[in-house]
């Protein structure tokens, strides 16, 4: 199909970025309800941006995790599809296209908010960690772990502070408390997930993020809950120097993965490695209410 006759090229390249906008919708509405609950939150010029970034990466943590297996790729041809989509993504970044919608998406962010190879490289560099280990069971020591969570997770992080402040100038103190922010609530996001996720990544993944191959006791769950209580209070001191359009959508996520902490630390080690602890969807609502409400009553910034 050709643009129609009353097309101009602004107008065909516009057409073109809304049905990307719109599929990096849909992939966030199909793996996450919980960060769609807290895009919703946002304000409307950093919405679409943040979905634009989560889509970026969770297809990159599909070929990971799974997807590209069960296709049945094995590990070279899994390595081969990560390392295109690596090029794809840089490219895309550089020339504000691509045929790839979600990349297109995602390239048009990036060049707008200011997010460029030094934070994808080394989410891609985790991402290229998981496949090494898809054979044999892999522990990761505390080096290796470190490394693991700041590309896995604070560079997401600290993406989306990029967009939130791409309008603002702020001075060299607020800056370092807000990027100290955005990397430690990644962080705390991503042990959380990994004390929750224990079943599938021990078993099914055959990684041992949280250490060696000895599965943990309730002593070592309650050293990575009172690491991330760490992380998430840390987190918690830079909310209010966020954009007020920001604060409540963030403000949402830390309570839910604070709810989610409690949760785990009350469930007992070798449950851990059984089901995965969640939030109810009643409770997801009211965390969400309350940080609308919390935003509301704060000054604009």
């Amino acid at each position: 199909m050709t643009p129609t006759p009353s097309d101009t090229p602004e107008e065909s390249l516009g057409r073109f970025s809304r049905a990307a906008d719109t599929a990096s919708t849909e992939v966030i509405r199909t793996y996450s309800t919980s960060f769609g609950l807290a895009t919703r939150l946002l304000g409307e010029r950093h919405r679409q941006h943040i979905r634009n970034i989560y889509a970026m990466v969770r297809i990159a943590d599909e070929i990971v995790d799974g997807v590209a297996a069960q296709a049945g790729l094995d590990t070279s041809a899994q390595e081969a599809a990560l390392t295109s989509y690596v090029a794809a993504t840089h490219q895309a970044m550089q020339a504000g296209y691509s045929t790839d919608l979600v990349l297109h998406a995602f390239a048009r962010t990036a060049r707008e908010c200011g997010i460029g190879e030094d934070l994808t490289q080394p989410f891609f560099d985790s991402m290229s960690a998981d496949l090494a280990t898809s054979t044999d069971f892999t522990a990761y020591d505390a080096a290796a772990h470190e490394r693991y969570v700041y590309g896995s997770a604070e560079v997401v992080g600290l993406m989306c502070l990029r967009v939130f402040l791409r309008d603002e100038q702020r001075t060299a103190r607020e800056q370092e408390i807000l990027t100290r922010g955005a990397r430690q609530l990644g962080a705390a996001f991503q042990n959380v997930n990994f004390l929750r996720d224990l079943a599938d990544d021990t078993d099914r993944l055959q990684r041992g993020y949280l250490g060696g191959a000895d599965r943990l006791t309730d002593a070592d769950r309650d050293e990575w809950v009172r690491t991330i209580t760490v992380q998430l209070d840390d987190a918690a001191r830079s909310i209010p120097l966020l954009p007020k359009d920001a604060r409540a959508a963030v403000r949402s996520a830390h309570a839910l993965f604070g709810a989610l902490t409690r949760r785990v630390a009350k469930t007992p080690a070798a449950s851990l490695y059984q089901r995965r602890v969640r939030v109810p969807d009643p409770v997801k609502a009211l965390l969400a209410a309350r940080a609308v409400l919390v935003t509301s009553l704060e000054r604009d910034r």
